[in-house]
């Protein structure tokens, strides 16, 4: 693959992500073609997916979408339901509607070179092409040469290792971990952890992984397709009860992956202990990391402070592929959406530290002889530690997830 003009871009699922995902390539005229498989009839003919595609309920019109507030006229043209074909503003769009199986689809019919799986059905680079049900590889046998999944990699047999055609990649993070020589299946992590790794990536970058001790994060999240809009009855074998209540109206407790994930993008988080929890409240988009970190202290160094951290995230802010944005304004989670297109917004306003003294009992360490200890038995070790709290807003669908996304999308078709 060279270059993305020159290809077609197969589209699986027409989802959230599937969806906003058609609109971010139509609107940067990417690829000559996009095909989207949907995998069954929608409404009563072609026309109808043109409804649905030509407006989001979330992002507003695609017209204004792509022309702003002086947009007029519909940017949907040459419906052909006989073809399966449409023209969305100028870009050629083919609507496949036979098979939801990755292996049955006709991507080598299209000419289609890459395909975006954004179904959130097939997570398993495991398992083989033919699998019951389909499988991520039934792409790769239809034709496609690569496909990127819009989601982490879950590999349900715990005894296979990750199989070495497969990378984790968040772009802007660790982009040079993709192989074109190797690399066929290309997992995008998820919104959560794409925000998370570029708010880690500067702290790391600046201070090291050795002086941060401990990290923790909690994602108030928005809602998401999977959640129910009224309560209804867990399926068989559900363990998690919550995930069957009502969005509209709870603030749901739930669990999420991004803490994994993120030691495949960035490798040193496996030396420093961290958790990560999730939190959905009922609006449609836009959510916030808050990241707690414990930071030891260099005598040798200034005191890290509310300023300095700042200062590594302004800097960071500075970069022109616009990854991270640094804000000193007041902001609430309605003014992240769809801008700016970034991975994650720092709030520098509620950034918070805290120093203080942690007294260690030296006769609890590991790690030292025992000819050491009898000279360090009254000994009492006091280590200067810094918690700074952060907070980084992200549009988990267009702005954060979506754009990131079509960021990886580009890289790859031009690798």
């Amino acid at each position: 693959m060279s270059d993305g003009t020159e290809l077609k871009l197969g589209i699986n699922g027409l989802g959230r992500i599937g969806k906003l995902t058609l609109w971010h390539h139509v609107a940067g005229k990417n690829f000559s073609e996009i095909v989207v498989n949907i995998g069954r009839e929608v409404g009563r003919s072609l026309h109808d997916i043109a409804h649905y595609i030509a407006r989001d309920s979330t992002y507003g019109s695609l017209a204004r979408y792509l022309y702003g507030c002086r947009a007029a006229g519909d940017v949907i043209s040459d419906v052909d339901e006989s073809k399966g074909t449409m023209t969305v503003d100028g870009v050629k769009v083919t609507i496949l509607r036979e098979s939801r199986n990755p292996a049955e689809l006709r991507w080598r019919d299209h000419g289609v070179g890459l395909v975006v799986d954004t179904t959130g059905r097939f997570l398993d680079p495991t398992q083989p092409a033919d699998s019951a049900g389909g499988a991520l590889r039934g792409h790769l046998e239809a034709g496609a040469d690569r496909v990127i999944l819009s989601a982490p990699f879950k590999i349900k047999d715990k005894t296979k290792p990750m199989p070495d055609d497969a990378v984790t990649c968040v772009r802007g993070i660790n982009d040079h971990d993709f192989d074109p020589s190797r690399h066929r299946i290309i997992s995008a992590a998820s919104c959560t952890t794409t925000c998370l790794a570029h708010m880690m990536k500067p702290l790391l970058d600046v201070l090291g992984a050795k002086r941060i001790l401990t990290a923790s994060m909690a994602t108030v999240h928005a809602a998401t397709g999977s959640q129910q809009v009224l309560d209804r009855l867990a399926k068989p074998g559900a363990t998690d009860l919550r995930k069957n209540r009502g969005i509209l109206n709870n603030i749901i407790l739930t669990t999420t992956g991004a803490a994994n994930t993120l030691a495949l993008v960035l490798p040193q988080m496996r030396q420093i202990g961290f958790m990560a929890e999730s939190v959905r409240v009922p609006i449609s988009t836009g959510s916030l990391i808050i990241l707690v970190v414990n930071i030891q202290e260099d005598e040798s160094k200034a005191s890290i402070n509310r300023q300095v951290i700042n200062d590594i995230y302004r800097q960071a802010g500075l970069s022109p592929e616009g990854h991270l944005v640094y804000t000193d304004e007041q902001n609430v989670s309605v003014d992240i959406i769809g801008m700016p297109q970034a991975a994650v917004v720092i709030e520098g306003h509620e950034t918070h530290t805290r120093t203080a003294e942690v007294t260690v009992d030296i006769n609890r360490l590991s790690g030292i002889k025992k000819e050491i200890m009898k000279d360090l038995e009254d000994v009492e070790v006091r280590i200067p530690l810094t918690q700074a709290v952060i907070y980084g807003w992200y549009d988990n669908e267009m702005g954060n997830y979506v754009n990131m996304l079509g960021k990886l999308t580009l890289f790859i078709a031009g690798s």
